[in-house]
C-alpha cells in the first residue's frame, strides 16, 4: 500500500460523519433455512468530511492536503473521533485495557489490536507516545513500530503470562475519489457557506 505516514487534519476531521460497512452473503437453502457468511475479516469504514470546514483558509488546507495524497493514490492517518483509543473514549488509556498476547517463554513481538466482541481488530497505527504494554498488569519497555503496531520486548515474556495494552491509534485511509468538488460561497469575510462531502475510505 502507497502509504504517507502523515494525519488528516484532526480539526477539519471533528464532526464528520463515519459508517461502517459489512459483506455478508446469504445463501437460501432447500430446507428453507439459510447459510451466512462474510468473506471480510474486518468492517470498512467509511468518512464524510465537510462539517469541520469553517472557513476559507480551512477549504484551502483541505486542497493542500488532498493535492498532497494525489487524490486516491496516496494512504494517510485520519483521527476517527468515535473510536481511537483502546478504552472508553472517555477515559485515559490503561496498559491492561486490551490483551494481546500470552507469553510463551520464546516470542517476543506482539501486534496490537483492539477486540469488539468476538472480533479482533489489528491496529496498525498507533499514535506516538500513547502505547503502554504491561506483563501480568505490570508495564513493561517494549520497543514500538509505530507504522505496523508491532511492538517488541527484549526477552521473551515467561510462559503463562498475560500481555496488555493501551493507547490511542488512527485508522489507515485514503480518499475515495479522484475528484473533489466544493462550493465556496463567501457571505462574511473569510467564511464558506457550503464544503461538498468528501468520502474517506479505510
Amino acid at each position: 500500500m502507497t502509504f504517507h505516514n502523515i494525519r488528516f487534519p484532526a480539526r477539519l476531521a471533528f464532526g464528520s460523519g463515519v459508517s461502517i460497512e459489512r459483506k455478508t452473503e446469504i445463501t437460501s437453502l432447500a430446507s428453507g433455512h439459510e447459510r451466512r457468511i462474510s468473506p471480510w475479516a474486518q468492517g470498512r469504514r467509511h468518512y464524510l468530511i465537510g462539517a469541520g470546514v469553517r472557513s476559507l483558509t480551512d477549504a484551502a488546507e483541505l486542497l493542500t492536503f488532498y493535492e498532497a495524497r494525489e487524490g486516491r493514490l496516496y494512504g494517510f492517518r485520519f483521527k476517527d473521533f468515535a473510536d481511537f483509543k483502546s478504552g472508553a473514549l472517555n477515559a485515559a488509556p490503561s496498559s491492561t485495557d486490551q490483551v494481546i498476547g500470552t507469553g510463551d517463554g520464546v516470542r517476543t513481538v506482539f501486534q496490537l489490536t483492539k477486540a469488539y466482541g468476538a472480533v479482533v481488530r489489528p491496529i496498525t497505527k498507533p499514535v506516538e507516545g500513547t502505547v503502554m504494554v504491561a506483563v501480568n498488569g505490570t508495564e513493561s519497555i517494549v520497543s514500538v513500530d509505530h507504522s505496523t503496531g508491532v511492538v517488541t520486548f527484549s526477552a521473551a515474556p515467561a510462559v503463562g503470562t498475560t500481555i496488555s495494552a493501551g493507547f490511542e491509534f488512527d485508522v489507515p485511509v485514503r480518499f475515495n475519489s479522484d475528484r473533489i468538488e466544493m462550493t465556496l460561497e463567501s457571505f462574511e469575510a473569510g467564511r464558506v457557506a457550503a464544503v461538498a462531502l468528501i468520502e474517506i475510505r479505510g
